[in-house]
């Protein structure tokens, strides 16, 4: 069966069918071929992976993410943290690695991230003297951090597919989050000072005061979803949906930039968005249905166990497939269909799941940032209006620093796991 699901995926690639219609496509096949089982039951499956409470955080926070791209939040958020920091060497580019990641713990969406931060601080960063390449790549690989730093898309989509808890996924995000985000700041700083770019003049305690006060809604927002899930106050789910009413109320009577009219066409976009991610979903989880029937997961473990006899090896091959395949399809995809099938061994090497989570989180991020298929290069493409090489070439050097913390979350599973253990566990 596996021989016929390897060449049913390679034809339809090569096709150009989508890659949630392959999923189904080539379930259908499989069980016309080698099952007894109905193809009805496919619909069902269609269905019931669907059939959750948790899948309604995914449209909420890309609805949240969309109001606040289109709104003010953004760039209230670069004020105030340019107030505080864009006063030190290479401090402007500092400023827009720290917005990134509050921006990021308020939209759950790299692409947003990208978009909202991008548009303002790019042009900021080249009229202020920077490199156009290394303003380019700096702002799109932090705006990656919009699916390492919770709330996090990819992590509830994880979380479905191998039954994980969305609050330790969660927190188990923050510290790796903050490492890469330090690991950018201090090579922001060290560009700075050898190429001697502009520094801003120290502001003074007013003008900090103002710009915070200016900001405090939006950095009140990231405490109110992240502090109401940790705290018990309500669920994940629900702090999605309180993420978009804190959003609209924010934008529309505080700072009072995005209009009434805007929203309709705001949740269009969303509901174009969060329905591609949602068939998505629901074509992977059928496609692992099908493998779990079967027993492949189990299969899969038992060979990898024979050949990799080191829960370090299994990682680090994990990691190469996983970069690999983040150069020629959706990392999120790869994902989304990769795990489950490796379930089993996971448990065989006594793997923590949400370790493995944060891991496969990470190449996700990486994956937005490869080409050709990176989509956070797409969007910076359209932010910048540059072309696909401008952008690549800026983002290389910084994927070293990626790859690194990668590794060193990798094989320190505290990094991931402290938070968790000391608060959840």
């Amino acid at each position: 069966m596996m021989t016929t699901v390897a060449i049913g995926f390679a034809a339809l690639m090569l096709a150009g069918v989508p890659l949630a219609f392959m999923l189904i496509i080539v379930t259908m096949i499989a069980l016309q071929l080698f099952s007894f089982t109905p193809q009805q039951a496919v619909v069902e499956q269609l269905f019931n992976s669907l059939d959750s409470f948790v899948l309604l955080a995914i449209p909420f926070f890309v609805l949240a993410g969309s109001i606040m791209t289109k709104g003010a939040i953004a760039k209230r958020l670069i004020a105030f943290i340019n107030s505080l920091v864009g006063w030190i060497p290479g401090g402007l580019g500092v400023s827009g690695v720290l917005a990134c990641i509050f921006f990021a713990a308020i939209s759950g969406s790299g692409p947003a991230t990208v978009v909202a931060i991008g548009s303002i601080m790019i042009p900021a960063l080249v009229e202020a003297g920077y490199h156009k390449r290394f303003a380019i790549g700096l702002i799109t690989t932090s705006g990656s951090l919009g699916i390492v730093i919770p709330p996090s898309i990819p992590m509830i989509l994880y979380c479905l597919v191998m039954n994980v808890s969305v609050a330790e996924m969660f927190m188990a995000g923050i510290l790796p989050g903050l490492l890469i985000g330090l690991s950018l700041v201090i090579y922001t700083v060290l560009r700075a000072r050898r190429h001697n770019w502009k520094i801003g003049e120290r502001p003074s305690l007013a003008e900090v005061i103002r710009t915070g006060k200016e900001g405090f809604w939006a950095i009140l927002l990231p405490v109110v979803v992240l502090g109401g899930i940790y705290s018990g106050v309500f669920t994940p789910t629900e702090a999605a949906a309180v993420s978009v009413g804190y959003a609209l109320f924010v934008e529309l009577f505080i700072y009072r930039e995005c209009s009434l009219r805007e929203i309709p066409e705001i949740c269009r976009e969303s509901s174009i968005m969060a329905s591609c991610l949602l068939f998505l979903l629901a074509g992977a989880m059928t496609f692992n249905w099908l493998l779990t029937a079967e027993e492949i997961p189990a299969m899969v473990a038992r060979f990898v166990m024979e050949h990799i006899h080191s829960p370090w090896l299994f990682l680090l091959a994990i990691n190469l497939l996983l970069l690999i395949l983040g150069c020629f399809m959706d990392s999120v995809s790869a994902v989304l269909i990769l795990s489950p099938l490796f379930l089993d061994t996971l448990q065989g090497y006594h793997i923590d799941l949400v370790h493995f989570g944060i891991v496969m989180v990470l190449n996700i991020e990486f994956g937005m940032l490869t080409p050709p298929f990176g989509l956070n290069l797409f969007v910076s493409m359209g932010v910048t209006g540059e072309k696909l090489r401008t952008v690549v070439s800026g983002v290389l050097p910084l994927l070293a620093l990626l790859l690194c913390c990668l590794l060193l979350v990798t094989y320190i599973p505290d990094i991931s796991l402290l938070l968790p253990k000391l608060f959840l566990r």
